[in-house]
């Protein structure tokens, strides 16, 4: 009999500690989930039962009631996003573009976004308008000019981005096209034509050079032939004349050369 009492008490003993323990890990959690951290940088909103209630939570701890309501924390910082585009120029050819967005959200408009779009808004959103918006600038320019206008064609994609987000409450402040890519067989062309015209250049140069050397030559001779008169000839030989004068010069007396006579 007294062994049986002993264990139902060892028996109930466990039991009030598991209770015990429990109870206390329930507590523990409904502790820990009575308040959320809100970071700088963040914006958090207060939901309950699917529905926000207070927009206007400050950093650091926020109370809420446990299993009732949580605080979706949206962020205001300056964020990036990177992707990729497929798209067709002006004259139908294939274009890839890499491309590098700065945005962020306005404190003001938080609210609107989170209930029209919720915090997956740059994979539902931005994403896809930031790919409708470059299609459709890039359709403007022909396959050259997206190089050589490659400012004017991230400005006005940035600008045609904008006016496409600002209604959610999404700024961009940077559009970055980091590279431009077409299809090989249009590459290889236009590697080609540069060559061609490097080519073309350097012949021209060297046409040029050539002329004005010729032009140089030309007044060189013209000036010698101003300015060697029959004067500066007789001089240049009394320079060099060595005291024997010669009684004549194939066949002529050699004054008669400078006609002295």
């Amino acid at each position: 009999m007294k062994n049986t009492y002993v264990a139902k008490n060892k028996n109930v003993n466990i039991r009030k500690i598991v209770i015990i323990v429990a109870i206390s890990i329930v507590l523990l959690v409904t502790l820990l989930c009575s308040f959320q951290t809100i970071n700088s940088g963040e914006i958090g909103l207060k939901i309950r039962f699917g529905k926000v209630i207070e927009t206007n939570m400050k950093e650091g701890f926020n109370l809420k009631i446990p299993y009732i309501e949580s605080i979706v924390k949206m962020s205001i910082k300056v964020q990036k996003t990177e992707l990729e585009t497929s798209s067709a120029s002006k004259d139908l050819q294939d274009v890839s573009t890499s491309l590098a967005v700065n945005f962020r959200v306005n404190p003001d408009m938080v609210v609107n976004l989170y209930k029209n779009v919720g915090k997956d808004y740059e994979s539902i959103i931005l994403q896809p308008t930031i790919e409708e918006s470059v299609k459709s600038v890039i359709s403007k320019y022909n396959a050259e000019e997206l190089v050589t206008k490659r400012n004017e064609v991230s400005d006005l994609a940035l600008k045609t981005l904008q006016e496409k987000v600002e209604k959610y409450g999404i700024i961009i402040d940077e559009f970055n096209i980091i590279n431009i890519n077409f299809s090989e067989e249009y590459s290889n062309a236009i590697e080609a034509k540069q060559v061609a015209e490097q080519q073309l250049e350097k012949a021209k140069l060297e046409a040029e050079a050539q002329l004005v050397e010729a032009n140089a030559t030309k007044q060189v001779n013209d000036l010698l032939k101003q300015t060697l008169t029959k004067e500066v000839l007789i001089q240049k030989f009394i320079e060099k004349w060595n005291g024997e004068l010669p009684t004549n010069y194939a066949g002529e007396d050699i004054l008669s050369i400078f006609n002295l006579n």
